[in-house]
C-alpha cells in the first residue's frame, strides 16, 4: 500500500482535527481525580469530541466498545474503560484517543499521572515523551522511516527501559491507520523516504521492565509481560522541509515550550 501525500487543503482538515484532539486531551487531563471509575473518564472523553462536532475515531473501530482506550499502570494500549475499574492516587493512566473531522483523523496519546506518582513514573512518563522527542529531530523530509525509529528506540533503550516491539505507529488521513507501520526500534532497512505531505501517527510505549507484552482475555489489553509500568506518547505530525508540525500538541505544551526541544 503506498503512502498517501496530502493536498494544502486536507493538511488544513487534519490541522483542525489535530487542534480537537489536543484540547480533549488537555481537557480531559485536568477532568481525572483519585475515585473516578474508567467508564466515566471515557464518557468525559467521548463527551469532548463530540462537543467539537467529531466522531470518537475508537468508538466501534474493529469492534472496540468505546471512545477512549485507557489503560492503567501496568496496560501498555487497548484498555476498555470499565465502570469496575477505579483510578486511584499514585496510577499512571494512559489514555490513547481518536477523532474524525470531516472525514479526517487525528490520534494521540498521554500518559498523566493520578495525584502523587512516584518519581520511577515521573521518570518513565518524561522518557517516553523524550523518546518521541528524539524522532521527531530525524521527522523530515529527506530523511528514511527507520530514522525516526532507531532515534526513538535508542534513546530509549540506552537508558535500560523496555522499547515495546508489538505496537507500532502508522500513517494517517481518511483512514485511521494508513501506510507505513512506524515501528519504535531500528530495523535493518531504511523503510521508506520521508517526503513533504506525508501525516504520520507516532507512539513510543515504553516499560520499565522487559518489553514483552501480554494480551488479556478480553482479546484487547496488552499487559507488561513483568507487570512493571508502560507509558505512551503519540501525536499525529505533517512531514516538511524542516522540522515536522506536530497537529496534536495542546496549549499547555506550547506554552512548556515543546517546540523548542528539537
Amino acid at each position: 500500500m503506498s503512502i498517501t501525500i496530502k493536498s494544502e487543503c486536507e493538511i488544513e482538515l487534519m490541522r483542525k482535527a489535530g487542534q480537537i484532539l489536543a484540547d480533549v486531551h488537555q481537557k480531559l487531563a485536568e477532568e481525572i481525580k483519585p475515585g473516578m471509575s474508567t467508564y466515566e473518564i471515557d464518557k468525559i472523553g467521548e463527551e469532548l469530541i463530540r462537543s467539537h462536532g467529531c466522531i470518537p475515531s475508537f468508538l466501534n473501530y474493529q469492534g472496540f466498545p468505546a471512545s477512549i482506550c485507557i489503560s492503567l499502570n501496568d496496560e501498555i494500549v487497548h484498555g476498555i474503560p470499565s465502570k469496575d475499574v477505579i483510578v486511584k492516587d499514585g496510577d499512571i493512566i494512559s489514555l490513547d484517543a481518536g477523532v474524525i473531522y470531516k472525514g479526517y483523523h487525528s490520534d494521540a496519546a498521554r500518559t498523566v499521572g493520578v495525584g502523587s506518582i512516584p518519581d520511577e513514573s515521573k521518570q518513565l512518563i518524561e522518557v517516553t515523551k523524550q523518546s518521541f522527542i528524539e524522532g521527531m529531530k530525524k521527522a523530515t523530509a529527506g530523511n528514511y522511516l527507520n530514522d525516526v525509529s532507531t532515534a526513538i528506540g535508542d534513546y530509549a533503550s540506552k537508558l535500560g527501559y523496555g522499547v515495546v516491539y508489538d505496537f507500532v505507529g502508522h500513517g494517517i488521513g481518511t483512514s485511521l491507520h494508513q501506510a507505513p507501520e512506524i515501528p519504535n526500534y531500528a530495523k535493518k532497512t531504511r523503510g521508506p523516504l520521508l517526503r513533504e505531505g506525508m501525516t504520520l501517527a507516532i507512539e513510543p510505549m515504553i516499560n520499565v521492565g522487559v518489553p514483552q507484552v501480554k494480551v488479556c482475555d478480553n482479546g484487547w489489553t496488552a499487559v507488561t509481560a513483568d507487570s512493571k509500568r508502560s507509558a505512551h506518547y503519540e501525536n499525529t505530525i505533517l512531514i516538511t522541509k524542516g522540522k515536522p508540525e506536530i497537529l496534536s500538541l495542546t496549549e499547555k505544551e506550547k506554552e512548556e515550550g515543546f517546540l523548542d526541544l528539537f
